[in-house]
């Protein structure tokens, strides 16, 4: 297949360059060329414009945020203009269900098709191609996609013909990793605070009723403070809690969780956090019950 790729960021370049092992022709595009030359070297084709990369079947775009996607889509030579009649935007960017639906309509308005596939995993798993693919828009033009999702993933999940409904499963997904963080980081500082081996305490529960990826990534990241290199920023999982928010007070559904975790966010970032993983939220419970 012929793949237009936009956005080789910690977890676009992994992801091209599965699809580059699996025998697909990629060419990529990113504002900071530099970043490409790991890809050209493995055999992708650089397009120097954004149209460029969309002289193809599918366009994928692996970006931060809702301005760095629209402002691919939107103007002269960009997506939406560039885009063949009948080609395939695939939007694996974590984004906002309101930029998602209006994506939706300009897209049909000009007889384009878009696949929204948010992904969960963080870059390791994007590395060794294990990420969990969510995915959403019409029968057709998943199954077009469906060679990507395995290229990039283990499991592919689908959530119906509607692109918005696979970024809102993304959005209260990262919504859970956040509280799952949160509420393992007040677990952890009570530990502390009462003179037991934090370490000891996370391998018990991991080792029985919590034994998941989430708590023991997190847990080990708490633990060890390991929080640079960022393989999430905490500057982007405030981005997601804040999407998060506006879904719910769209759909009228109270998430007092997700205000909590904001204001941990905002603490760690107003405390010079910017380059920190979203972790690093860890730390504040611990701050709070007088530990160092």
């Amino acid at each position: 297949m012929r793949i237009g790729f936009i956005g080789i960021g910690n977890m676009g370049m992994p992801m091209a360059g599965h699809l580059l092992k699996a025998g697909h022709e990629v060419i990529v595009y990113n504002r900071t060329t530099e970043k490409t030359k790991a890809l050209i070297q493995q055999g992708a084709r650089r397009a120097e414009t954004v149209a460029h990369a969309c002289a193809v079947e599918v366009v994928l775009t692996m970006l931060a945020d809702d301005h760095a996607l629209e402002s691919v889509i939107y103007g002269q030579q960009k997506i939406l203009e560039a885009l063949p009649k009948g080609g395939i935007h695939l939007s694996c960017s974590t984004i906002s269900v309101a930029l998602s639906e209006k994506l939706t309509s300009d897209h049909v308005h000009r007889g384009q098709h878009i696949v929204s596939a948010p992904v969960f995993g963080r870059p390791e798993a994007a590395a060794a191609a294990k990420l969990y693919v969510v995915a959403a828009g019409d029968p057709a033009s998943l199954d077009k996609c469906q060679p990507i999702f395995d290229a990039i993933g283990q499991r592919t999940f689908r959530f119906g013909d509607k692109p918005s409904n696979a970024n809102l499963v993304k959005l209260s997904g990262n919504f859970l990793i956040m509280s799952v963080i949160e509420s393992l980081s007040e677990a952890l500082a009570l530990i502390g605070k009462g003179g037991l081996d934090q370490r000891e305490y996370l391998d018990f529960l991991t080792s029985t009723l919590f034994n998941a990826p989430v708590y023991k990534t997190y847990g080990t990241l708490a633990v060890e403070k390991k929080f640079q290199p960022a393989g999430f920023l905490a500057p982007l999982g405030l981005k997601d809690i804040r999407l998060a928010l506006q879904a719910s007070e769209s759909l009228r559904v109270s998430l007092p969780i997700a205000d909590l975790v904001r204001n941990r966010l905002l603490t760690l970032l107003a405390n010079g956090g910017e380059s920190l993983d979203w972790s690093a939220i860890s730390q504040i419970p611990a701050r709070d019950a007088g530990l160092k």
